[in-house]
């Protein structure tokens, strides 16, 4: 950006010295498309600063194995551990994406229930939450959406039976596993580098 801020300035000081001097009038057909040329390359600069800045403040990518997590206070299905570790991680600058399988709300509420229902006890929009179709694993839409955006995994999964489809699976620090202790949810991030607490 400092490069065409000083083909700026510069063409500028001759646009000005040009009409101001009767006898370098003809500068002006050098330093006019000079100055044009050098704001087009700052708007770009300035375009591609915003769009780095964009990034970087948007909120990171998560996958939440839900499935896997509603087994993560005592062994019982339960859908309070998913929405503490949404909670969690939403408050961390997540945006949380959240996958089941088909019979997630039979294992805790007893009947079918679908992205609209998981998603308002969840507190996130329909299109953060997916119940896969019955018959189907989740381990795979889990893990191409974490490959789609980056995004690492929230469970205690390992996966094996996906690394050779999804080599992700097989990367440090790409799954998270976490438990609660004493009723407090407990797992390490690699982006915090520490063991965040959701109390």
């Amino acid at each position: 950006m400092i490069v065409p801020a000083l083909i700026f300035i510069v063409s500028i000081l001759g646009v000005v010295f040009a009409f101001s001097q009767p006898v370098t009038s003809d500068l002006i057909l050098l330093a006019g498309p000079s100055a044009i040329a050098s704001v087009i390359l700052l708007l770009r600069e300035a375009q591609r600063w915003l769009a780095k800045q964009d990034k970087y403040n948007a909120p990171k990518a998560v996958v939440i194995d839900g499935s896997n997590v509603m087994y993560w206070f005592d062994g019982t299905p339960r859908i309070e551990p998913v929405q503490d570790v949404v909670h969690h991680l939403s408050r961390l600058g997540f945006a949380p994406e959240v996958f089941f399988d088909a019979n997630a709300g039979y294992l805790f509420a007893g009947q079918y229930l679908g992205s609209k229902p998981l998603g308002r006890l969840l507190n996130l929009p329909t299109g953060s939450v997916t119940v896969v179709p019955k018959g189907d694993a989740a381990d795979p839409y889990i893990l191409h959406a974490a490959q789609d955006t980056d995004a690492i995994i929230i469970t205690n999964d390992n996966y094996r039976d996906w690394v050779s489809q999804f080599p992700l699976a097989s990367e440090p620090g790409r799954l998270i596993k976490g438990t609660f202790q004493e009723g407090e949810l407990c797992f390490d991030l690699p982006t915090t580098g520490t063991n965040p607490n959701a109390g």
